[in-house]
């Protein structure tokens, strides 16, 4: 029997409670889907059914600009799709990784754009980061953007996507 003693801690409520065994409840028996020699399909896959359950909600804030997580559903979430299967998980926080920028910073129509189909699972997000030169160091990173019309262009190279080879859109750094 898995310990749940951690949620008698002060600071979660009692929706949090009603959350971890609802996730708890929906990972036991939706992750079924995994198959380790096929990881991009089962991560699309993942993506879908947990957007469709409503647990991308969780990881990707709604579409007003500066909206905020809570952050104690998000860990119980994370540690419950953890325990089942690290790539539910990481399918899991992904989304909200590579949203986060469009959610506190974006317009109001690259928001309209993107949030919603990755709320639902319909989109996968992807965030470009780490280069060769600069590891995770923000402040290293050589990439730029250069406009060009409505456009811009980047130079530069991005190294360790996650979810680079699936994704439907990229949030580049």
């Amino acid at each position: 029997m898995r310990d749940t003693s951690y949620l008698d801690w002060p600071f979660l409520e009692p929706r949090h409670r009603e959350l971890e065994a609802a996730i708890d409840t929906w990972a036991g028996t939706s992750l079924d889907c995994i198959r380790h020699d096929a990881i991009d399909d089962s991560c699309r896959e993942l993506v879908r059914r947990l957007g469709a359950a409503g647990w991308l909600e969780h990881a990707v804030p709604p579409l007003e600009a500066g909206a905020r997580h809570d952050v104690r559903a998000l860990c119980l979430i994370r540690e419950t799709l953890a325990r089942y299967e690290g790539l539910a998980d990481f399918s899991f926080v992904m989304q909200g990784l590579g949203t986060g920028p469009i959610s506190l910073f974006g317009s109001d129509a690259l928001r309209e754009r993107y949030i919603p189909d990755v709320r639902a699972g319909r989109k996968i997000a992807a965030f470009a980061l780490s280069e060769p030169n600069a590891g995770s160091d923000v402040a290293a990173v050589a990439t730029t953007a250069e406009a060009d019309g409505d456009a811009y262009i980047l130079n530069g190279e991005k190294t360790w996507i996650s979810n680079g080879g699936i994704a439907d859109f990229y949030t580049v750094v």
